[in-house]
Formats: structure tokens, C-alpha cells, sequence
């Protein structure tokens, strides 16, 4: 499937975006990103039949607004620190973290993260963020990103014989079918927002 590349993804439609002040803009950018993943993996709304957290949210909207080499800039950091012991994933702690905490159960989803990010943020830069179809779209393959390595991870770890669905799947679809309505309404209306203020 080929891609037209758009010019702009939203972090490029506010502040600088040339020289010095970009180069500050995107790591500030960066920082902030970081920081919006490790709170969003940390909240749980209450739903049936698991809660639903906002990690994932996080991951595909900022490779959504960022782009694919901002958004993987950022991911990668947010690795980083996890890599570090630091308590920055859903389901880390004060004695579950680090690279011991990453090889566990959760591995292959923290891969297929970098992977759903790097997609979002090529099919935002070709502007399927503009449309609620298209990031509906997007937001869905980006899930399938998460979830294929999580699985196989999973399959990997504990066994086949294991109920592999029933543990890292099933019990998650319809939180995410909610984040995934709520990605494909946001972007568009910003986007029109924007437009809007520039008219």
C-alpha cells in the first residue's frame, strides 16, 4: 500500500519548525512525551471485564502526533528508562522493573509499541489523522501491531497449550475499540480546529 506523504503531522503545526528553536521544540517534545507515557501507563479506568489502561492510547497517539522519527525517538527513551528500573510501564514496580520486568510477559507487547509507533506515525504523515475513517483505521492496525508480537511473546514464554487469547487478547478488545473511537474523533477535530484558527 503506498503512502503520499504529507508535509505535517500535528507536532509540526505548532511553534518553531526550523534551526535552534526546533531542535529545542523536539526535545522538549521528547521529554514531555516520555513523561505522557510513563502517567498514561500508570492510569486504570474501571470497565468490564479488565480495566482499561491508557498506555496504549498514549503510545499510538504520540506516534500519531509526532511522527515516525520523533515518535520512535521517543519510544525508544521511554525504553530506555524502563531498561533502567525505573517504574514506567503498566504493570512495573518497586521490585518488578528493568530489563527482568521487560523479558517477562509484557516483552513482546513493549515491542510491538516501538513497532505501532513508527506505523502511526508514517500513516499520520500521510493523513489519516485528518480523517475519522482513516485513524480509526490506523489506530486498528496499530493495535494489531501491539498485539501479534505480545502474543507470539506470550506463546513463546508460557506454551502453546497455554489459553495465549484468553490471557493478552480477548479480555482487552472492547477498551481498546473505546480508545480507538476516541483517537479517530480527537485527531480529526484538532486538526479542524486548526484549520479553523488559521483561516
Amino acid at each position: 500500500m503506498a503512502l503520499t506523504m504529507k508535509t505535517q503531522v500535528l507536532g509540526d503545526a505548532f511553534g518553531a519548525n526550523a534551526g535552534t528553536a526546533l531542535r529545542i521544540k523536539q526535545v522538549a517534545m521528547v521529554v514531555l512525551g516520555i513523561a505522557v507515557l510513563a502517567v498514561a501507563a500508570k492510569i486504570k479506568v474501571p470497565m468490564w471485564p479488565v480495566p482499561v489502561t491508557m498506555g496504549t492510547f498514549a503510545v499510538l497517539s504520540i506516534g500519531a502526533a509526532y511522527g515516525t522519527r520523533l515518535g520512535l525517538v521517543t519510544i525508544i527513551g521511554y525504553m530506555l528508562i524502563g531498561a533502567l528500573g525505573f517504574d514506567v510501564f503498566a504493570g512495573s514496580s518497586a521490585e518488578a522493573a528493568g530489563i527482568t520486568y521487560m523479558m517477562g510477559g509484557t516483552g513482546g507487547y513493549l515491542v510491538g509499541y516501538v513497532l505501532a509507533t513508527v506505523a502511526l506515525g508514517a500513516l499520520a504523515r500521510a493523513g489519516w489523522d485528518r480523517s475519522a475513517g482513516k485513524m480509526a483505521l490506523a489506530m486498528l492496525i496499530g493495535n494489531a501491531l501491539i498485539y501479534i508480537p505480545g502474543l507470539v511473546w506470550l506463546g513463546q514464554l508460557y506454551g502453546w497449550d497455554q489459553p495465549i487469547l484468553a490471557w493478552g487478547l480477548t479480555p482487552f478488545l472492547i477498551g481498546d475499540a473505546i480508545k480507538l473511537a476516541l483517537a479517530a474523533v480527537a485527531f480529526p477535530m484538532i486538526w479542524k480546529m486548526i484549520g479553523n484558527a488559521r483561516a
